[in-house]
């Protein structure tokens, strides 16, 4: 007998992202921990400087929240290939689904919570500022040429999140490919290790050094944009389409 309530292919998504958003709240406590671990290791600076003579001495040390952006990014890599794991994915059976709206509901969770991890990192710089200048013995140096507007935080909070969503459809990217043959855990590690290491000696231009420069250097941040967001789009739709071709449940 047919049910006479028709759910839509967007009532499916949804009803599957608000689930995922409750049964992976663990990844949000785990951001939380992974940036205030980032916040120690940037009490060092980023930065020093310094000059002086007999009668004076001058230390300028520079602060910023880059580490607390590289271990979000770090972060969004690792969620994003658990969440491609198998006991992660039978989860979505629960409801009625297919691979189609099981991976669509996922990537829509994973750049939900990148745009978060983004924000968070963000913000992270100003926590930095003041606990450095409530418990070290720094003098801060203000005026209006440190001061930052409310634009240039919500533009970096845009490109925050638009680096996390980055590097969590390559991450989600290469958890599918894993999923698909087994081969890949092995062959992607030796691949970037033989890159990281040994391009530069047999290529010409190291692609790792070539794909920092051309995500990491761009002065338009339009531009900027539009190559994260057609990466990560071109890596986010790779990665349904391979996934719609895996077994239903295997």
């Amino acid at each position: 007998m047919m049910s006479l309530t028709e759910v839509s292919f967007r009532q499916i998504i949804k009803k599957q992202f608000r689930y995922k958003v409750k049964a992976y709240l663990g990844v949000f406590s785990s951001l939380i921990i992974l940036q205030l671990v980032a916040i120690a290791f940037s009490f060092n600076g980023v930065g020093m400087m310094g000059t002086g003579s007999n009668h004076y001495s001058i230390t300028i040390s520079t602060f910023s929240a880059n580490m607390v952006i590289v271990f979000t990014m770090l972060w969004a890599v690792i969620i994003s290939i658990m969440v491609t794991m198998k006991s992660y994915r039978n989860d979505d059976f629960s409801f009625v689904t297919n691979r189609l709206t099981s991976s669509l509901s996922t990537v829509v969770f994973l750049v939900v919570a990148s745009i978060v991890a983004g924000m968070t990192a963000m913000l992270s710089s100003f926590l930095l500022k003041n606990i450095i200048y409530f418990l070290f013995s720094f003098e801060p140096i203000t005026g209006s040429a440190s001061a930052i507007s409310i634009g240039e935080v919500l533009l970096g909070m845009v490109a925050s999140s638009l680096y996390i969503v980055l590097f969590s459809s390559i991450g989600y990217f290469i958890g599918i490919l894993v999923q698909w043959h087994r081969a890949f855990a092995i062959s992607i590690p030796a691949m970037i290790f033989g890159l990281l290491f040994f391009g530069d000696q047999y290529m010409i231009g190291n692609p790792i050094t070539w794909m920092g420069t051309f995500f990491f250097t761009e002065s338009s941040f339009v531009l900027f944009a539009c190559k994260i967001l057609v990466i990560s789009g071109v890596l986010f739709g790779s990665s349904i389409f391979i996934s719609t071709r895996l077994e239903v449940r295997r």
